[in-house]
């Protein structure tokens, strides 16, 4: 079977959903993308990322309880699974490998 790929943006998302465990949902992940790397970041990029990573296996979803704040709305929570894992560590094998072939270069 082939491995689903995970772009870039996909791949931030699912690193927060990951370091949020089971508080993650849309404006929390956006608040703590926005964060960490200074700059703004679109909501709708969010939710689609969120079903792209749904559709391909990496998370899971559950909704919350209705609340008074969310006009009787529920939150949509989402945990990564065993797949988004196992394919965050391979992303982070492939990165590691490739920067460690950077040669020593003095930029000074």
């Amino acid at each position: 079977m082939k491995e689903q790929s995970l772009g870039e943006f996909e791949e931030l998302v699912l690193l927060m959903v990951a370091a949020l465990h089971d508080e993650a949902y849309g404006v929390v992940i956006l608040e703590n993308l926005e964060e960490h790397l200074g700059k703004k970041v679109n909501i709708s990029g969010i939710h689609v990322s969120l079903k792209r990573l749904e559709d391909k296996g990496f998370v899971k979803s559950r909704e919350g309880g209705i609340t008074k704040q969310r006009g009787g709305r529920r939150k949509k929570f989402y945990v990564i699974t065993a797949l988004g894992k196992k394919r965050l560590d391979s992303q982070y094998a492939v990165r590691t490998s490739l920067y460690q072939k950077i040669p020593e270069i003095s930029f000074s």
